[in-house]
């Protein structure tokens, strides 16, 4: 059995996704590599490429670094790298692109109705916000929409959207840094000095004060967008994502606008907002950690079942649910460790899917997954030359685990069977010449007078239609047994008196002993 694929949906988003990005790389080109070979410079254009080459190489070993914390928080079920690499290059590449030439046009118009304050205002306080964040989030929508089964829940929502921000923030510190030490170098009359300098401050102040800056507002979006992947609420799918984008504008609003400010008024504003930032940040990072160890409790809770059926065994269970488990696996089974422990986190997480449609009455794509994942899953440990577990329980799904024979058999009704009597207790107090082998209830009728027996009565239809001075209803067994000479007596469990005792005794009582009653 094979995993399903969604083949339209795929090229569908593959086909949009390449052209918005060529469109992006193409605006790239025109507006930061051919725009200004026509610009004057005293220096010459050719100082502009080096000093772009310079950003390029402050800015790309940077967001290496960078790269390794969502890859780290993102423990229990990693996306693909490819997806990764998609999200990385949009930001990169088709957000900065689009985005550069709407905030360039919008700058260009500020600047026509109130100078350059106006042009520095509208695109960097108004624009920026709104255009950057709605690129960098139409990433994560699109993943939501064309890759759905690469998205789970918030915490994918926050990684895809930290890859997109990121790239979008690489390539712009290339062409923050670059124009910085241009510009500077053709103001001072080409002092390559005073230059660096100027790059130098700039990559402080973004590369290593703020340099989550773009991750931190895109992923106020990715959180909305997780919101609507996990909720079964059709007015909660459209609301979180809009607020998770406005909170985003917001945080990027308020952080270009004190950065505006504190040039224009020499007011060190930024500090504050620096100050701001870290907070933001640190809260961020509070919030990541809940969400992870969150996601880790559900693939505990969705696979416990599976150790009951054998698909996997306690300890690879503990690997899945550990932020160590994909080393510890590498370790045990090579790379068809870490793949084996992929494939049970997506499972786990496949059935919490599925739990949530079912409670919403909906359908999802993610039951199509379950069954292939536990063959892939089967497969792999066959590879790796991994004993296969045994169930804890025989009978397969939806049995108690652990659950004892003998409390296995309480279902049974009352009056076909008494609980807690073994055989060989339930033949105690039998005389020889009465003792029934094998007492089924419908085979304790056997021998009675025909015009006394009534076959295959239960217990409790055999008095209605005893003449009434005959009938004790409600008898206790403990007084029918009354007068009875103890040789004769019959010593039957509470309940399993044979039909016709009864009137037995009350034959004994009014004629001759026990046989008076027994042969009316």
């Amino acid at each position: 059995m094979s995993m399903p694929k969604d083949r339209g949906r795929k090229i569908t988003g593959a086909i949009i996704y390449f052209l918005l990005l060529l469109a992006g790389v193409g605006l790239l080109l025109f507006l930061f590599a051919l725009m200004p070979l026509f610009e004057n410079s005293r220096c010459g254009s050719g100082y502009y490429f080096y000093y772009m080459f310079v950003g390029a190489c402050l800015a790309f070993p940077a967001v290496v670094a960078y790269l390794f914390v969502p890859v780290i928080i993102d423990r229990f079920d990693p996306e693909p790298w490819w997806a990764l690499f998609l999200a990385f290059l949009w930001g990169g590449f088709a957000a900065t692109g689009l985005s550069g030439a709407i905030n360039t046009f919008f700058g260009i118009a500020g600047g026509m109705v109130a100078g350059e304050g106006g042009s520095a205002f509208v695109g960097s306080v108004i624009s920026a916000p709104f255009v950057e964040e709605f690129w960098k989030g139409a990433l994560v929508l699109g993943m939501l929409i064309f890759l759905r089964t690469e998205f789970d829940g918030v915490v994918d929502g926050v990684i895809y959207a930290t890859f997109a921000a990121l790239g979008f923030a690489c390539v712009e510190n290339v062409i923050y840094y670059g124009n910085a030490g241009f510009e500077v170098f053709n103001k001072t009359g080409c002092n390559p000095d005073q230059a660096w300098n100027a790059v130098v401050d700039t990559f402080f102040v973004r590369g290593i004060l703020s340099p989550w800056g773009h991750p931190l507002y895109t992923s106020m979006t990715g959180i909305g967008i997780g919101i609507a992947r996990e909720t079964n609420r059709w007015w909660l799918k459209v609301l979180a994502p809009f607020v998770g984008y406005l909170l985003a504008v917001l945080l990027h609003a308020i952080w270009n606008g004190s950065a505006l400010l504190s040039g224009a008024t020499g007011i060190p504003i930024i500090v504050l907002t620096i100050l701001l930032y870290v907070v933001f940040v640190a809260m961020f990072t509070v919030l990541m950690i809940v969400l992870v160890v969150r996601e880790g409790r559900i693939i505990r809770k969705f696979l416990t079942d599976e150790v009951a059926m054998g698909t996997m065994t306690q300890e690879e269970l503990n690997w899945v649910c550990s932020p160590i488990g994909r080393i510890k696996a590498m370790f045990s089974r090579g790379l068809k460790g870490r793949k084996f422990v992929t494939a049970c986190a997506t499972l786990a997480l496949k059935k919490w899917h599925v739990t949530r449609a079912m409670k919403g009455k909906k359908h999802t794509v993610s039951m199509d997954f379950i069954a292939p994942l536990r063959q892939e899953i089967a497969k792999m440990r066959q590879a790796s030359g991994a004993a296969a577990p045994q169930p804890v329980m025989a009978g397969g799904y939806g049995q108690q685990q652990g659950y004892p024979p003998q409390q296995q058999q309480q279902a049974y009704p009352p009056q076909q069977q008494q609980p807690g009597y073994p055989p060989q207790q339930q033949q105690q107090g039998y005389p020889p010449q009465q003792q029934q082998q094998g007492y089924p209830p419908q085979q304790q009728q056997q021998g009675y007078p025909p015009q006394q027996q009534q076959p295959g009565y239960p217990p409790q239809q055999q008095q209605p239609g005893y003449p009434p001075q005959q009938q004790q209803p409600g008898y206790p067994p403990q007084q029918q047994q009354q007068g009875y000479p103890p040789q004769q007596q019959q010593q039957y469990p509470p309940g399993m008196e044979p039909p016709g005792w009864g009137r037995g005794g009350q034959g004994g009582q009014g004629g001759q002993g026990g046989q008076g009653g027994y042969g009316r």
